[in-house]
């Protein structure tokens, strides 16, 4: 998600401004269905079909997929196999609600020819039932927070998971100290770009982290397969259940968020129908990400058992060299990628902070890089009270994730389907139901488990 910034960083500078210029209706293009064809405006670059399944899947790809091992333990070789696939195809759904919500509410705002995740929320709920448009500007700031808070924890995350393997690795090689000092090593190497508030400065080590990641990954399931027989698949679950499914809903979805880059993503494209049609970029992309998920969990799982970690890459034995060569490049590829996902959230937090406060409107540069400098430090501070790398990614993925993808775009469909006649049949009702009902129960056992298996750890 936090590799939203690499496009529309771009397009706000260069396209969103143009968007609110009077006169610039050729370019636009629509179609009968709002879906598929809508009124998009040209931006200065346009991607293809490739281009924008790459950004997707690199968007749908990071700490999550080191964490699939954990997933499957919680989930059973079966019931995770047979799950994810269901998870995914809700995703998909709500991503193409999410999209329709936002061609209708771009179609109702004069002069605009984008909208994210957030400005999409409020103008439906502003053309919405009547007594629905009160809430819109709330909506939007619910969203913001939710964004914020998986930005927040997706750059903790990034901490413990940098700490967790440099710490395996400096133990082996005679470097005695604790996971704390190895993490406030790290603290200043991230503090330093985190502070830079232009993204073009920062946005070209992303590349080099997503080589480093796929290296990691590709690297450590072959060192599975190579490592002797695997494990017979009876010495494994098939199926779990209670809060262990409850822990595996919450890593599913945590590696599955990418929601918010599903809009910036379609709008950039060249010939933006095809990115929703049934083998087009969001279908084909999420297919092949989830049959990534599904082959690297379940291998993990086999090979690694009931002590797989919560990334694969803690696995891996620390005498080999090969293996913390893999271990310090995989850390490496996730400590390039704080940059861009605290920009991210820096996004969301700086331009209301500006508009309200004067100092940040007198000092705008100054004030940007203290906030930046306390976001850093207080990320660093989760980071370092939260013990367990698995348990912190299955709490994020239950309430912020779930929320993002499953809830907010069912509201989406609701309000914008409630004021045309006939718009909320009985399929619909009965569908977005089922929908807000496994979302509902996600969140509340997710979240609950995910903290009662954290106090344990305290204690």
């Amino acid at each position: 998600m936090g590799r939203t910034l690499e496009i529309t960083g771009r397009q706000q500078e260069n396209g969103l401004d143009k968007g609110h210029e009077k006169g610039q209706e050729k370019g636009v293009e629509k179609g009968s269905d709002p879906e598929n064809g809508d009124p998009v405006r040209k931006r200065g670059h346009e991607t293809s079909e490739l281009e924008a399944a790459t950004h997707l899947f690199k968007g749908s790809v990071g700490a999550g997929l080191f964490a699939m091992g954990d997933c499957f333990k919680n989930g059973g070789l079966a019931g995770a196999t047979i799950l994810l696939p269901i998870i995914a195809v809700m995703c998909v759904h709500c991503e193409r609600m999410l999209i329709r919500g936002s061609v209708l509410a771009v179609e109702r705002t004069p002069g605009v020819d984008f909208l994210d995740y957030p400005e999409t929320v409020e103008k439906c709920f502003e053309h919405g039932p009547r007594p629905l448009r009160k809430m819109s500007r709330i909506m939007k700031l619910v969203v913001e927070m939710f964004l914020c808070v998986t930005q927040f924890g997706f750059c903790a995350i990034y901490f413990v998971f940098i700490t967790e393997n440099l710490h395996q690795v400096l133990q082996q090689n005679g470097v005695d100290i604790s996971m704390s000092m190895v993490m406030l090593i790290t603290l200043l190497p991230a503090m330093i770009p985190s502070l830079m508030t232009n993204l073009k400065y920062i946005s070209p080590v992303s590349l080099f982290a997503n080589v480093a990641l796929l290296f990691g990954l590709i690297a450590t399931l072959t060192i599975a397969f190579s490592d002797g027989p695997m494990p017979s698949l009876g010495e494994r679950h098939l199926f779990t259940g209670g809060a262990q499914l409850s822990l595996f809903f919450g890593t599913a979805l945590f590696s599955y968020e990418g929601i918010a880059l599903i809009l910036p993503l379609r709008n950039s494209m060249r010939r933006p129908e095809n990115f929703s049609t049934r083998f087009g970029v969001l279908n084909s992309t999420m297919f092949f990400t989830t049959a990534l998920f599904i082959f690297t969990g379940f291998v993990s799982y086999v090979r690694w058992g009931e002590d797989v970690a919560g990334s694969i890459t803690l696995n891996l034995v620390v005498e080999e060299v090969f293996s913390q060569v893999v271990k310090v490049v995989a850390a490496l590829g996730v400590f390039l990628g704080y940059p861009i996902q605290f920009f991210v959230m820096m996004k969301i937090l700086w331009p209301p902070l500006k508009r309200s406060n004067n100092c940040a409107q007198k000092y705008p540069i100054t004030m940007q890089v203290c906030l930046r400098f306390v976001m850093v430090m207080m990320t660093f501070g989760v980071a370092l009270v939260v013990p367990k790398l698995n348990l912190f990614i299955s709490l994020i993925g239950a309430l912020c994730s779930t929320c993002l993808a499953f809830v907010i775009p069912v509201l989406i469909d609701f309000v914008t389907r409630a004021p045309v006649p006939k718009g909320l049949g009985a399929w619909s009702y009965i569908k977005n139901i089922l929908i807000l009902t496994v979302a509902v129960l996600g969140i509340v056992t997710g979240t609950y488990q995910s903290i009662v298996e954290i106090v344990k750890e305290f204690k």
